[in-house]
């Protein structure tokens, strides 16, 4: 017997599970998968909770924002580019499912590699050790060049980089992201941070040009962003820092120039769920009214997942 006084429980006051309200019932179960079925039945029977619900969710926005001729902004950082994600995100755009593109730089070279040369991504270890990295002369005149390009006309720098790889026919066109979005009309706006990408280390790079051309695409988004209020929905696939802070401030761009831009749908797919998309994308932009997201997974397996159950959700319209 212990000699320090314990709590009486004689009188604890208890109820029947059965009588409780409960967060999960056997119905929102998952349905075990079998060999052969469709997509629409492996997405109908993942369990009916958490973030299988949330990323049907915004599959069902995005499918009502383009009902209701609202925009579909998709941010993206260059993993996504990296990882073989564009001919999907291309798919969707040519479907009408997607309006507006915005990436920040890296994924912009990434994108101009595959176009121009098959290829990217090359080994920084050992190219960082002799000195060799970023230094493909080829790529960054094209890129810089395109910068130069959009000064001089006003025009923003994704659409000038679109239209350089266009005209020069590109060997691997078909399947590049900024070309493609010009090719069907819809913005794509490059969002550049001074000294991050490997063609601003080459002799080519005009400070000057790169950041009008930015500038200009920022305000480009801002557009788009103004028009998101009433069912829009804007998703940033795996841009940590850059188009987190760059959405912010077109959302408060476009609010202080009087667009009602609340009740709104945003998400944010990332690897890692970091400090900026959750607060300039998730949670900040919607407090008026809406509704946001944050899905964790890999882009080569979530894009695909998100992809599905959007035509999915297309085909039931």
């Amino acid at each position: 017997m212990s000699k320090y006084k314990s709590i009486n429980l004689d009188k604890i006051k208890t109820y029947p599970s059965s009588q409780r309200k409960s967060k999960v019932n056997t119905s929102l179960e998952a349905v075990p998968p079998h060999a052969g079925m469709t997509v629409k039945d492996f997405l109908n029977h993942l369990p009916s909770v958490l973030k299988a619900n949330d990323l049907k969710a915004i599959a069902r926005a995005v499918v009502n924002a383009r009902k209701n001729h609202k925009p579909v902004i998709v941010m993206l950082g260059g993993h996504v580019i990296k990882c073989g994600c564009s001919p999907i995100l291309i798919d969707l755009a040519q479907k009408g499912l997607i309006t507006h593109f915005a990436s920040n730089g890296s994924a912009g070279i990434h994108d101009t590699e595959l176009a121009l040369y098959g290829h990217t991504s090359e080994d920084v270890d050992t190219a960082l050790t002799d000195g060799s990295f970023g230094m493909a002369s080829d790529l960054a005149d094209f890129v810089n060049q395109a910068a130069k390009d959009a000064s001089e006309k006003g025009e923003g720098f994704g659409e000038a980089l679109g239209r350089r790889m266009v005209e020069s026919n590109a060997p691997h066109l078909h399947r590049a992201l900024i070309p493609q979005a010009y090719k069907l009309g819809i913005p794509y706006t490059l969002h550049v941070a001074m000294g991050t990408d490997i063609v601003h280390q080459h002799p080519t790079a005009d400070g000057g040009a790169i950041g009008s051309a930015s500038l200009q695409d920022f305000r480009i988004l801002a557009a788009s962003v103004a028009e998101l209020g009433n069912g829009g929905v804007v998703m940033n696939l795996g841009s940590a820092v850059i188009l987190p802070e760059v959405f912010l401030k077109c959302l408060a761009l476009a609010r202080n120039l009087g667009h009602p831009v609340k009740d709104f749908t945003t998400a944010n797919f990332d690897m890692i769920q970091h400090y900026r998309p959750n607060e300039n994308v998730v949670r900040r932009p919607v407090i008026p009214g809406g509704k946001g997201y944050a899905i964790t997974g890999h882009h080569e397996i979530m894009i695909p997942l998100l992809a599905a159950a959007i035509i999915e959700g297309l085909s039931e319209e």
